[in-house]
């Protein structure tokens, strides 16, 4: 998409360097890694240009009808291909319902229809009236379930049983119909933090239509541990068919979607603590339709010395992440790393044509590197930072360049959240609002995506500052506000405290009509006020996951217009309650799963501790006309 803020580099950056290779390096089987070499090289300062349009997924409208007291909100997509002037018509069975095309919103309010009336609406182009769409997915009780049936329980060597539970969720077109489908993530209910020894059971992820149709299953098999920090899954249409892949790091005994193993099935290297420190690792690639494995390679950067990663037990070189980038500008490559507490390593993937090439390597043992060591968060951010059209990974206090290279490093090291997005819309260009772990460091801080220059910080905390959000949740002040769980105050992007901290310090999400955002925290959205929240929803009979983090399954723009939609699984691991707005809104916004920003930002939330999506725009009190994406469908 077109950057809204364009803006060029006034002055070359500075020396750095590069991986040096004639083509991208092939794996078409179980390998290691190949040691990289590098080179200095003198990088040419380019003027900032808009992005060539990118490749997203083929979408239908997502037409919702949600039921409230007094009738339905029905809601649709404005799509990135439909003319700006387009207007559009709702009929409920035959019969249109607006007197006039509606122009200046995606949503129309049936007010005294039941529950389950039929909708479809038709866009208007030039005066003239489209086909219909799909019918409207009814969302009768305000919310709709995806039926699920969870694995069965198993008993670990040392005798302690297991059940599942749902845990985080993702989505992607599987089939190619034009409908996105669900990938969930089954956690046992004896899945580890890596500091916690201990068996687990295995991790499945099941590919699921929205109207609980399973796809497939796959089992990740013993020797992939159970928790937050092992298991990041990427679910995205990488080569460009019209169906979304699944990315996964794999080890003997997986078992893919059509029943077959991946390496040894009999293997099994969980040590007395029931930690994993041996044995093969892998990446796999998995069809959307089937959840076949297309292809395994070598899990790139290979464990090593365990102690090297900065303990002997098996913390800290199990610490992953995965995130999807369009590092190019055009067509997304998929990201993985290990590690943040000391070293880290960033590899970037393609896949095209039936063959995974590793695209490039960052190490911060590599030579010039070093000061990049211990500089990750638990979460992963993707965004073109510098305004050249290609993807950028932020790494927490860190980023590193499209091509790869070191871009920059504020030394502030690890931390538990990051929010990277047009947080302040009066300057050009992303921010980062970042918390700190250490308590030598700064508590929280603010700044300019593109250089990682600091702008200004909260009050220190002498604390492990753990939570953080940064957002527009209080129309008083102009651009986002941002605040910590361990420091008082609601700052605004000059760094001033405005007043009262929300009631949270979790999730968001934009749930009612205007553009200011929600809090969302456990299985309630609530509206910040400066004299106490307002509770907009709370969920009923579901529960939230990764405890103390009390994160959803998953919340975006997965249906209907602009505003998020939030996803937790019922109490008994039965259903997938999908919960829509029920409010009208008078503002139009393209889909933001046509945000490539935000829709990178789906495929990165379930990694780690998950966060919410930003778009590369801002949406807030007073925010200019909303650009319109730049992308293509295949």
């Amino acid at each position: 998409m077109t950057d809204s803020h364009p803006r060029p580099r006034t002055a070359p950056p500075p020396r750095r360097l590069v991986p040096r290779r004639s083509a991208g390096r092939v794996l078409g089987g179980v390998a290691g890694a190949a040691a990289l070499a590098f080179s200095v090289v003198a990088v040419v300062p380019q003027p900032a240009y808009a992005a060539s349009a990118r490749q997203v997924e083929r979408l239908d409208r997502g037409l919702t009808s949600v039921h409230t007291s007094s009738g339905n909100l029905v809601s649709w997509r404005w799509l990135a291909g439909d003319p700006s002037d387009v207007a559009f018509n709702v009929y409920r069975g035959s019969g249109r319902l607006n007197p006039s095309p509606i122009t200046g919103s995606t949503n129309y309010f049936d007010s005294g229809a039941p529950d389950s009336a039929d909708y479809t609406v038709r866009a208007v182009v030039g005066g003239v009236e489209q086909a219909p769409s799909d019918h409207a997915i009814q969302f009768r009780a305000g919310y709709k379930d995806v039926p699920l049936t969870p694995p069965g329980g198993g008993t670990t060597p040392d005798g302690v049983s297991y059940t599942y539970e749902a845990n985080d969720a993702s989505v992607g077109d599987l089939d190619g119909d034009g409908q996105l489908d669900l990938v969930l993530k089954w956690q046992p209910t004896n899945a580890k933090d890596n500091s916690q020894s201990g068996y687990t059971g295995d991790t499945y992820l099941d590919g699921i239509r929205l109207d609980g149709t399973r796809l497939w299953r796959i089992d990740l098999g013993r020797n992939i541990r159970s928790g937050a920090h092992y298991t990041q899954f990427q679910v995205y249409d990488y080569d460009g068919d019209g169906k979304a892949e699944v990315a996964v790091k794999t080890a003997d005994g997986t078992v893919d979607g059509v029943g077959k193993v991946i390496g040894s099935a009999s293997a099994d290297h969980r040590n007395s603590s029931g930690y994993v420190l041996s044995g093969p690792e892998y990446l796999t690639v998995f069809s959307g339709p089937t959840g076949a494995a297309l292809k395994t390679v070598g899990y790139d950067p290979p464990r090593g010395t365990v102690s090297a990663w900065g303990d002997s037990y098996g913390n800290r070189v199990d610490r992953f992440l995965a995130a999807t980038a369009y590092l190019d500008g055009r067509r997304p490559s998929l990201i993985t790393t290990r590690g943040y507490y000391t070293r880290t390593v960033i590899t970037a993937w393609d896949w095209r044509g039936g063959a995974l090439t590793e695209r490039w390597r960052f190490d911060t043992d590599d030579s010039g590197n070093s000061a990049y060591a211990g500089q990750g968060n638990h979460q992963v951010a993707v965004a073109d930072v510098d305004g050249d059209g290609r993807d950028e990974i932020v790494y927490g206090a860190m980023a590193v360049d499209d091509d790869g290279a070191r871009l920059w490093n504020t030394g502030q090291g690890h931390g538990d959240a990051m929010h990277v997005g047009d947080l302040d819309p009066s300057r050009p260009g992303l921010e980062e609002f970042k918390v700190d772990e250490s308590t030598s460091k700064y508590s929280a801080w603010f700044a300019d995506a593109r250089t990682g220059q600091i702008l200004w910080r909260q009050p220190d905390c002498a604390c492990d500052n753990g939570r953080g959000a940064a957002a527009d949740v209080y129309a008083g002040s102009p651009g986002a506000e941002s605040w910590s769980a361990g420091v008082s105050g609601l700052y605004d992007v000059q760094g001033r405290n405005i007043g009262r901290k929300p009631s949270s310090t979790n999730f968001l999400s934009w749930w009612d009509g205007d553009t200011v955002r929600e809090l969302l925290d456990g299985t309630h959205i609530d509206k910040y006020g400066t004299g106490g929240d307002t509770r907009l929803l709370t969920g009923a009979g579901v529960h939230s996951n990764n405890g103390t983090k009390a994160t959803p399954s998953l919340s975006g723009d997965i249906l209907g217009d602009w505003r998020e939609e939030v996803v937790w699984p019922t109490t008994d691991n039965r259903a997938l309650r999908i919960y829509s707005t029920p409010h009208q809104t008078g503002t139009r916004i393209t889909t933001l799963l046509q945000d490539p920003q935000y829709r990178t930002a789906l495929a990165w939330q379930n990694s780690g501790y998950n966060q919410p999506p930003h778009p590369g725009f801002f949406i807030g009190d007073g925010m200019p006309t909303p650009p319109r994406p730049s992308v293509y469908t295949p």
